[in-house]
């Protein structure tokens, strides 16, 4: 038997799948690919997560594409965060030429081009179907990690929510958060005090000014309503699988944006989804592109947390995929619970390369075919290495692969293209709409002018007679009330018309 026929039988042995599969591409062996050695995933472990890694140009993107499209043709829909904004074209088809064709051909496929049911989503000024969530819904222990709190300032945010569903105050954006931390120490400290005991200003003021750090980054446009349902990401069209493409490259420089909607996702996802046991496909699957921004960032808390979510989310049907430059980009608890691995060119040009890449080859399994090490720097673009569990959750063996090409667009989709999609949403219509109902903000502001008002009665019973004359000291208190009346009002007016006039509606659903 030729080596030929033994890497071929190799693969085949380890890739013997019951149920259905995707396939990825075909097997390299000394820098040709083989005809017959198709390299495939049993759709039975995509809930096990999966890591796509390599230098940038290696062709990252498009596998990720791939893995999409295949998903999607399986009837399996996807959330992908688009970070770069190269992720659009899966709603358009390809286009074959010569290379496709004979890439195809050499790994065992048709080509087909199509276009794919997707839908365009953004938590910023993106084009698509807005995704929003309320403070309430958050609650106050992600809140806390969100913002970084130590546990003093943690107790005074517990206090705060307990507060607001004592008194039926709903949490719907930033600004209702806000306005419950200063009536806390302001307005309503005698009542709090009674209530709850001693709240420290020093706390509330920390936790105001890391909130304006969260809204500089935009999530005032992120916390309202109407609260995203996140049923609506498992669909399907026509018997494919819909991908929503969440674009976010407008907050590529705002990572505590990004790991807080992130984070935000993964937990909905959790406790929304029931448990679906041990199926023959996932009910969603999950790519985090530029993954890197949601962990180089994190606090030890909110890392600890995504940890946890992601050890418990697949046995809810949900596979997740990080898309990042090198494995060493993924916490080590992170990347031990991940099922496929596909691993693109790494470039060494420094020591420190060097010592990454031989990090990197220990994270896969030996192979009597292979110098993992010197494989990583010496694939062209659109190759990769690849290995997955088999159906009981053993490692399929390792496979230098030649990536198939995508069926649908390689590039970005036009302005006039993006619009067509927005238009031809179901989505857009039931989210993007602008709803300002009562909540804690609106409120705090009326039970605050009714006890003012209640203060007139009591110190001004009745209008004095004419011939009688105030003190100066009477004179002054009116003047000061009144001063204070209307200046909180017109405060309260200016800053509501700025609020909609420039970022938009503040309100939000509370569940």
């Amino acid at each position: 038997m030729s080596n030929t026929e033994k890497f071929i039988q190799h693969l085949a042995d380890g890739q013997v799948f019951k149920k259905d599969f995707i396939i990825l591409g075909t097997g390299i062996l000394d820098g040709n690919p083989v005809t017959g050695a198709q390299v495939k995933v049993p759709l039975k472990t995509l809930n096990r997560h999966g890591l796509i890694a390599g230098a940038t140009g290696t062709g990252k993107t498009k596998t990720l594409q791939v893995i999409a499209e295949q998903l999607s043709l399986k009837g399996i829909p996807s959330v992908l965060m688009d970070l770069k904004g190269d992720l659009s074209g899966l709603a358009m088809p390809g286009t074959a030429n010569d290379f496709i064709l004979k890439r195809s051909e050499t790994i065992g496929v048709d080509y087909e081009p199509m276009g794919l049911p997707v839908e365009l989503m953004s938590i910023s000024n993106e084009k698509g179907v807005k995704l929003k969530a309320t403070v309430s819904e958050f609650g106050p222990v992600l809140i806390s990690q969100i913002l970084e709190l130590n546990d003093t300032q943690r107790g005074v945010v517990a206090l705060v929510f307990r507060y607001c569903d004592l008194h039926h105050l709903p949490l719907l954006d930033l600004n209702d958060f806000k306005r419950v931390l200063q009536f806390v120490t302001n307005e309503g400290k005698e009542e709090i005090e009674k209530e709850f005991g001693q709240v420290s200003s020093a706390s509330i003021n920390t936790i105001m000014r890391k909130i304006i750090e969260l809204e500089q980054q935009g999530a005032d446009r992120f916390f309202g309503e109407l609260s995203f349902e996140v049923d609506d990401f498992v669909r399907t069209k026509e018997g494919k699988g819909v991908v929503s493409i969440i674009r976010l490259t407008d907050i590529q420089n705002k990572p505590k944006l990004f790991s807080t909607f992130m984070l935000s996702l993964l937990s909905e996802i959790y406790e929304t989804f029931p448990e679906q046991g041990d199926a023959d496909q996932p009910k969603l699957c999950l790519f985090i592109d530029e993954a890197h921004l949601v962990f180089s960032n994190a606090s030890k808390d909110l890392l600890e947390k995504i940890e946890a979510i992601i050890k418990l989310i697949r046995s809810k049907g949900v596979g997740v995929y990080f898309c990042t430059q090198t494995p060493t980009d993924v916490p080590e608890s992170v990347l031990g619970q991940l099922g496929l691995k596909v691993q693109h060119a790494l470039r060494a040009f420094t020591a420190k390369d060097r010592k990454a890449i031989t990090k990197t080859a220990e994270n896969y399994p030996d192979s009597p075919f292979y110098d993992t090490a010197e494989v990583l720097t010496s694939m062209g673009i659109g190759e990769a290495l690849i290995t997955a569990l088999n159906e009981k959750g053993i490692p399929t063996p390792l496979a230098r692969t030649l990536v198939r090409a995508p069926i649908t667009r390689m590039d970005i989709l036009s302005d006039s293209e993006i619009d067509a999609v927005v238009r031809a949403s179901s989505l857009v219509p039931k989210y993007n709409q602008d709803i300002d109902r009562d909540s804690a903000f609106e409120m705090l502001e009326r039970k605050m002018m009714k006890v003012q008002k209640e203060q007139e009665k009591v110190e001004l019973p009745g209008p004095a007679p004419r011939t009688s004359k105030r003190t100066p000291k009477e004179e002054s208190f009116i003047e000061e009330l009144s001063k204070n009346t209307m200046v909180r009002q017109m405060g309260r007016t200016l800053f509501r018309e700025l609020a909609r006039g420039i970022l938009g509606s503040f309100s939000g659903k509370r569940r």
